[in-house]
Order: C-alpha cells, then structure tokens, then sequence
C-alpha cells in the first residue's frame, strides 16, 4: 500500500521562516498526516491550500486510478485542513476539515433515489470505522447529470456523484480524518472494500 511519507508543508503565517512561528498544535496535525498505508490506487498531491478562510492551511488533493492514465480515472477529491489559533464560532473550535470526492456512478445506480443517503453514511460509517473523533458535522451530497449534443441530437449522458462535507475534529490527531476521506474516495469511485491485514497489489500494465 502507498503512505503519506511526509507531512505536508504548512501554509500560513511562518511560512518564509522554514516553519518558525507555526503554532504547536497546527504544526501536530501536520505531523499526524505522516505514514499512513493507503490503497495503491489513490494518489495524493499537496496543492496551495485557501488563504482567506483561516491563518493556516493545508489542501491535499487525490485521484482514483488504477494505471495513471487520465482515461482511467476512476474519481477525485480534495483534503483541506484549516487552523485559526482562536477559533471560529461556525466551527466550535480552532480547526476545521472539509471534504470533497467525486466519481461517476453506473446509470442502475446513479437512479437510484437513495442515493444521497447512501452516499452520506459512506461517509459517516467511514469517520466511525477510522475512529475519526469529531463535531458539528455538515455537507451535502450533489447527483449531477450531464447531456452532451451534437447540433440537436444527444450523444451522450454522464452521471457523477460528488460528496462535500466538513467538521471540527476533536483533536490534532488528524490521521483517521485522512484515512476515513481516503475511504470515502475509494467507496465513492466503486472500489471493493480491502479486508484488514489485506494489501492490496498495483495492477501491472
């Protein structure tokens, strides 16, 4: 299985100071990110993170795909962690994650009118099985259909659900918030559970 190696760099004020200034607990939950297994298929990538919402940020974006080929991506996501030392009032806390993932569903399942609801307890189940502590938890989940036309004719149609999400989490200890985001990506995009003690091989091309 892959592993986040190192954690990423953090955004913020210190930032032209290699580091110097970043508050102790911003600088834990960056730590807490190291090391953890995920499957071969997701591959995350650091990007430049919010600037306006909270003094220091980190983003985290990830792609579903067994092979690396752009036409086989499967689903997609973003991590975003937001630090503001005192606090906010819409959070109930000083840190704030939020959650994107996206994929295209099969049209049987994509008509599915539980869909929404099942696409939340992915989500929910998900922070519970990582043992991911947290609040004040709010999101939606969006089914979009989109047509394509060649002059007045359909060619074609494509369905994709897409999960938001946010929450306080309870503590610095941001790794189970990574690994439940991690699973909801891999359940959104269709990939079958792995049983524990389990690793999972890449395919070879």
């Amino acid at each position: 299985m892959d592993s986040v190696k190192q954690p990423p760099r953090p955004h913020g004020d210190g930032d032209d100071t290699g580091g110097i200034g970043v508050p102790p607990d911003f600088e834990a939950a960056l730590l807490s990110l190291r090391g953890h297994r995920l499957r071969p298929e997701l591959h995350l990538e650091e990007v430049p993170p919010p600037t306006r919402i909270a003094p220091y940020a980190l983003a985290l974006t990830g792609e579903v795909n067994r092979t690396r080929e752009p036409e086989d991506l499967l689903g997609s996501g973003r991590f975003v962690v937001l630090y503001d030392p005192e606090g906010q009032e819409a959070w109930n806390g000083t840190f704030r994650v939020i959650v994107m993932a996206r994929a295209r569903m099969e049209p049987e399942v994509a008509q599915d009118p539980l869909l929404g609801e099942v696409g939340w307890a992915w989500l929910t189940d998900g922070l519970v099985e990582c043992g991911a502590d947290h609040h004040s938890l709010s999101g939606t989940v969006t089914r979009v259909l989109s047509e394509t036309f060649g002059g007045l004719e359909l060619r074609g149609g494509e369905v994709e659900i897409e999960v938001r999400a946010s929450w306080t989490p309870g503590s610095t200890d941001l790794g189970p918030h990574l690994r439940a985001w991690a699973l909801l990506l891999s359940q959104v995009s269709g990939l079958p559970p792995v049983p524990d003690n389990v690793s999972v091989l890449s395919r070879r091309r």
